[in-house]
C-alpha cells in the first residue's frame, strides 16, 4: 500500500512542486496551506485532499495531520520567510516571527504527524533549510539564525526517530518562488545574483521538489540526518574571476 505525504505549504512555490512531483510519481499527498483557492484548485489537479490553516495554530497542525488520514508515511515541511534588514532594524519580534514559523512550527508539524509516521514504520520527513545557514550573507540575521535552528531541530530528530523515520533536509540557494520574487523579479538583480553561483543560474521549485522526491522515497532508505545543498554550488564552490 502506498503511503501519503502531508505537504505544508503546498499553496505554491517548492511545496507545490512537490507535491506534482510526488503525485505524478503514484505517491498520494494532502495538501496543506492558508490559501484556499490555491489549494483548492491544486487538490482538484491532483485528485488530493487538503487542510486549510495556519501553521502558526497547533490545533491546525493537528487537525491537517489527522484530515491527511492514518495512511501517512511523509511529511514535507516547505514553510518559510524571508526577512532581509540590517541588524539595526531588526526587531524582536522579527526574530521571534522568523523563528516560530521556520523552525518552532516545524517541530510542532512532525509531533502532530508522529503517531502515523511511527506506525508506518517507514516515516520521512523533509524540512528546508537555507544556504544562509551555513555561509554568511549581510541583511540575513534573523532568517539566517531561523534557518540554522532548523538544521539543528533535523539532526535532533534524525537521531531521536530513527530507525522507523528519516529526517532530512534541503537547503536552497534563492530560488524563483513567489515568497522571493522581491529578489528576482528585477532581472538584472536576478543576473548579478545568478552570476555568484557556479552555475549561474537562480534555482527552481523543480530542481528542489526533483531531490525532495527521492528523499521521500524508499530509495533514500539509508539517508538520514543530512542537509543537500541544491544551490548551484554556490555553498562550497567559488565562481573564477
Amino acid at each position: 500500500m502506498v503511503g501519503k505525504t502531508l505537504i505544508y505549504g503546498a499553496s505554491g512555490g517548492i511545496g507545490a512542486a512537490t507535491a506534482r512531483r510526488l503525485a505524478a510519481s503514484g505517491r498520494k499527498v494532502h495538501l496543506a496551506g492558508r490559501n484556499a483557492q490555491a489549494l483548492q484548485a491544486l487538490g482538484n489537479e491532483l485528485n488530493a485532499g487538503f487542510s486549510i490553516g495556519d501553521v502558526l495554530d497547533d490545533d491546525f497542525l493537528q487537525r491537517a495531520s489527522q484530515e491527511a488520514g492514518e495512511d501517512l508515511n511523509g511529511l514535507v515541511y516547505a514553510v518559510g520567510s524571508i526577512t532581509l534588514k540590517a541588524l539595526p532594524r531588526i526587531s524582536r519580534a522579527d526574530f521571534l516571527s522568523d523563528y516560530q514559523l521556520n523552525a518552532v512550527s516545524a517541530a510542532m508539524a512532525v509531533q502532530a504527524a508522529l503517531p502515523a509516521l511511527k506506525q508506518s514504520g517507514n516515516g520521512a520527513v523533509l524540512l528546508f533549510s537555507s544556504i544562509a545557514a551555513s555561509q554568511g550573507f549581510g541583511m540575513h540575521a534573523s532568517i539566517g539564525m531561523a534557518k540554522a535552528a532548523v538544521n539543528g531541530l533535523m539532526l535532533s530528530l534524525a537521531a531521536e526517530l530513527a530507525p522507523a523515520i528519516r529526517v532530512n533536509c534541503i537547503a536552497p540557494s534563492l530560488t524563483r518562488t513567489p515568497l522571493s520574487k522581491s529578489l528576482w523579479q528585477n532581472e538584472a538583480m536576478a543576473q548579478s545574483i545568478a552570476g555568484l553561483h557556479p552555475i549561474p543560474r537562480l534555482g527552481s521549485a523543480e530542481d528542489m521538489a526533483a531531490l525532495a522526491e527521492f528523499l521521500l522515497s524508499p530509495d533514500a532508505g539509508w539517508i538520514n540526518g543530512q542537509v543537500f545543498g541544491v544551490d548551484g554550488g554556490r555553498s562550497s564552490l567559488r565562481v573564477k574571476g
